[in-house]
Order: structure tokens, then C-alpha cells, then sequence
């Protein structure tokens, strides 16, 4: 692959590593997979030059939740048009209905 294809980064945000994992090995042969354990790791990350072009973000997370990092990650002018999709285990259409609120493209349960 020439550095003029350069794979797409997705960046997977979740404080269990088995969940990292999994994701991690689905996307790796297409994508560039990047990873934080927290909120703040992963708004680093999100701010660096080479931002992700998708984030996967857990909601349940100890410190700063998912629904914090991505309306941090929204009112960022330079990330703020990173797509985020929400990856978690709760079901509830209140918790959807949240993230679709704070600008998330999807929620997978």
C-alpha cells in the first residue's frame, strides 16, 4: 500500500480490553486502529493532526462517560466533524436518543 492510500483511522475508545480487542481485530486489516482506555486519552488522540476519520465510543466508562467526550469532541472546531458511533450495552431509546442529541451518527448495542 502506498502512503497515497493511506488506511483510515478509527479510533476505539472503551475501558474494557476485550471489547478493544474484538473491535480492534475487525477493523485491523482495513483500518488503522487507534486506542484509548478513557475520555481523556481519547480527546488527545481526537485533537492530534492526524485526527481518526470514525470514533468508536464506549458510554459506560469510569471518569468521563461517552456522552462527555463526545460533546467535548463536537464543541472542538477541529474535531467536531469526526462521525462518532456509540458501541455499548445499553439499550435504552432515553441513552440513543442522548447520543443522537449530542451529535453521535449511530449507536450500536
Amino acid at each position: 500500500m502506498s502512503s497515497s492510500q493511506q488506511k483510515s483511522r478509527v479510533l476505539i475508545v472503551d475501558d474494557t480490553p476485550e471489547n478493544i480487542e474484538v473491535l480492534a481485530e475487525i477493523l485491523g486489516n482495513d483500518y488503522e486502529a487507534l486506542v484509548a482506555i478513557n475520555g481523556a486519552t481519547a480527546l488527545e488522540i481526537a485533537a492530534k493532526k492526524d485526527h481518526p476519520n470514525l470514533v468508536l465510543l464506549d458510554v459506560m466508562m469510569p471518569e468521563m462517560d461517552g456522552y462527555e467526550v463526545c460533546r467535548r469532541l463536537k464543541a472542538n472546531g477541529a474535531t467536531r466533524d469526526i462521525p462518532i458511533i456509540f458501541v455499548t450495552a445499553m439499550n435504552d431509546v432515553e441513552d440513543e436518543t442522548h447520543g443522537f442529541e449530542l451529535g453521535a451518527v449511530d449507536f450500536i448495542t
